[in-house]
Parts: C-alpha cells; sequence; structure tokens
C-alpha cells in the first residue's frame, strides 16, 4: 500500500518562513547586543522578520481552502488553548504585532527598545519551535512525533535566518558584514549542530517503527535520497561548513574582506537557505504513517 503527503509543499513554505522570520528577529536583536555598530543589518533583520510570517501565514490560508471560503474557522481556533494550532495562533499574531512595531521604528529612524528586542526574540523562538510541535502532535507519524523534531527545526530556524541577514549584508552593506566575526562565527555553529540532530532524528525514527524505517530509508536511500543528499546534506550542510571553514579560520584578513570572498559567502548563505527549506520538505514528503489492523472477528 502507497501513501500521498498529507500536506503539499505550500505547507513546507509557511514552515520554512515561519522559522526564517522568527530566526531573523533573533539576528537583529543578537546584532544589536554584540554588534551594535551593524545598524543597517539590524535592520534588516527587523524588515526580513515580519514579512516572511506574513508570507507564510497567507500561503497557510492558501492551502487551508475550507478556512478561506470561511473565515470564522480560523476564528474558531482561539477557542481550544488545549490545542497546539490555538496556541501557534496566538504566538504567531503577538510575534508579527511585535516585529511590525520594531520594523516600523526602523524604518522612521528612532530606537527600538530593548524590551521589544527581547519579546520579539522569545516569540521567534516560540514561532521556530511551534513549526516542529505543529508536525509532532501526529502521533501516527514516527517521523514527526519526535522530541527531536523541535529542536531540529529550532536550530534549522536560527540557521536560516542569520543565512537571510547575513546574504543582504553582503550585498547591500558590504562594510558591515566585515565587522561582524563574532555573528558569521556564531551562525557557522548552526549547520554542525544541524548535523548531529538530522543523525539523531534518523537513528531515534529508523529503529521505533517499520513506519519510521521506511520513512528514513526513503530519504537515506530510496525516492527521495537524491533531493536529501544533495540538496539538503551537500547544499544545505556540508557546502556551507566546509566554505565558512576557510572563509573564517584559513583565509588572510585581506581576502576575507574582498569581493571575491563576499560571493562566496553568499553562496554559503544560499545553500544554507535551500537547506533549510529542503529539511521541511522532505520532513514533510517522507514521513509514513502507522499502519493500523484491526483484527477480523467472525
Amino acid at each position: 500500500m502507497t501513501f500521498e503527503p498529507i500536506w503539499s509543499g505550500i505547507i513546507a513554505c509557511y514552515l520554512f518562513l515561519g522559522g526564517l522570520g522568527g530566526g531573523a528577529f533573533a539576528t537583529s536583536a543578537f546584532l544589536a547586543w554584540r554588534h551594535p555598530e551593524a545598524v543597517n543589518m539590524r535592520k534588516i533583520g527587523h524588515v526580513i522578520a515580519p514579512i516572511a510570517v506574513i508570507i507564510g501565514l497567507v500561503l497557510l490560508m492558501f492551502d487551508a481552502k475550507a478556512g478561506l471560503y470561511n473565515p470564522l474557522r480560523f476564528a474558531l481556533l482561539l477557542t481550544n488553548f488545549g490545542s497546539v494550532m490555538t496556541w501557534g495562533v496566538v504566538i504567531l499574531a503577538l510575534f508579527v504585532i511585535v516585529a511590525l512595531i520594531a520594523m516600523i521604528l526602523d524604518l522612521t529612524k528612532r530606537r527600538v527598545p530593548w524590551g521589544i528586542e527581547l519579546a520579539g526574540s522569545i516569540l521567534g523562538i516560540c514561532v521556530a519551535i511551534y513549526t516542529g510541535c505543529l508536525l509532532g502532535v501526529c502521533n501516527t507519524f514516527p517521523l514527526w512525533n519526535n522530541a527531536l523534531l523541535p529542536i531540529l527545526f529550532l536550530v534549522s530556524a536560527m540557521s536560516t535566518g542569520m543565512a537571510s541577514v547575513l546574504l543582504a549584508g553582503v550585498f547591500k552593506h558590504p562594510e558591515e558584514f566585515n565587522r561582524v566575526g563574532v555573528f558569521k562565527k556564531f551562525h557557522f555553529c548552526f549547520p554542525c549542530i544541524e548535523m548531529l540532530l538530522v543523525a539523531s532524528l534518523m537513528f531515534i525514527t529508523v529503529t521505533n517503527s517499520t513506519a519510521g524505517y521506511e520513512s528514513v530509508m526513503a530519504l537515506l536511500a530510496g525516492k527521495y535520497a537524491v533531493a536529501f543528499w544533495v540538496l539538503f546534506v551537500i547544499v544545505g550542510l556540508v557546502g556551507p561548513t566546509i566554505l565558512e571553514t576557510w572563509m573564517l579560520f584559513f583565509s588572510p584578513k585581506e581576502f576575507e574582506e574582498s569581493r571575491k570572498a563576499h560571493a562566496i559567502s553568499a553562496m554559503s548563505d544560499i545553500g544554507v537557505l535551500i537547506g533549510g527549506f529542503m529539511l521541511r520538505l522532505l520532513v514533510l514528503i517522507a514521513a509514513l504513517p502507522i499502519t493500523m489492523v484491526t483484527p477480523f472477528v467472525l
């Protein structure tokens, strides 16, 4: 028996953009704390954060056709606080409000209070975790129902959020990009952590059920293997790690600040973004449910 994925690529885009937006806001807060001189890069994060999440929410509404045609269904999500979706709606709404306030303050050249930076970062982290919890409540899918998945999505969200700010910064404000060395080294750690989390998730899932084994095998050696190994592992994790290791630890300072080095950094960040999207897409489409067998009684 074969199973079709219950969620489409639109939901993968929503999960990706939601995590990226939360990570971008947390990136801005980190820059404000550790690199206050990188004013324009901090503003970039504040612009990316609400726009990414709002686009993701629009895609979610487009996918949820019944709710799109009957908006009252979305309001009814606020009536059950025992549901992960209800808490997700609350967190997303609060995050969008705080992120829009920060963006407006930046665009009108006013100072963003540290309280807003802190609140937005906490909500952004919660948004990133929620994208993993949303899948985790599906108990019949071993690849989703794993405590490591929200942590993996959080790490990936921070990585893609940082990559989006760095990618914009290297083109728009290269002079600031050259001065955020601590931030770039901090970002370097996330793909490494992500590799360990993915390996752990695979190991746990492959041993817990037949459906879990088949899901993992579909990624490692089945119909999704090329996308998994090439687009996620090589392009999204290994490639950026190799490039950033060379750029941060082995290249001379003069080269690191050259336009050629900036192009290499941009390639690395694009790879991280591709990997972040592929992670969510592959987790969605490769997951197989546990088959329930009902005994036949004469």
